[in-house]
């Protein structure tokens, strides 16, 4: 499996820049050191005098590039990752802050009364307002 850090587009680039460079300096390793594949990268170091490796960059150039990325086990970010999941502050609704505030106020009360720690009383606070967003 992939990390979803990784771009599908530099990836294919970098298959292809193995396969067809210009330079007498092996780079047919780059895509899968990209990809995390530091095996599969010694192995093509190793290949790269040869047109072994040159070819094998070629075909997995075109192999991820008309693969569906999920029929190969990525998780690649072919965009920029939407970060609006989670809903903003400005969009809780009226029942959820009142009960975040009424539950942020029985914390207050067990930390004074000495039932909680101060650790554990940030602790839960900062879990309660991350559940909430």
């Amino acid at each position: 499996m992939i990390s979803s850090d990784k771009s599908r587009k530099v990836a294919i680039a970098l298959a292809f820049l193995g396969a067809f460079q210009p330079t007498p300096i092996p780079l047919t390793f780059l895509h899968k050191l990209y990809l995390g594949q530091y095996g599969w990268g010694a192995v093509y170091f190793l290949l790269g005098f040869t047109q072994i490796a040159r070819i094998a960059c070629a075909v997995e150039g075109v192999w991820y590039l008309l693969a569906h990325p999920e029929a190969l086990g990525w998780q690649l970010t072919l965009s920029e990752p939407d970060i609006s999941e989670k809903p903003l502050p400005s969009q809780r609704t009226a029942a959820q802050m009142s009960a975040a505030a009424q539950a942020l106020r029985e914390l207050e009360q067990l930390r004074q009364e000495g039932l909680l720690s101060e650790y554990e009383f940030e602790q839960k606070r900062r879990h309660l307002l991350d559940l909430d967003r």
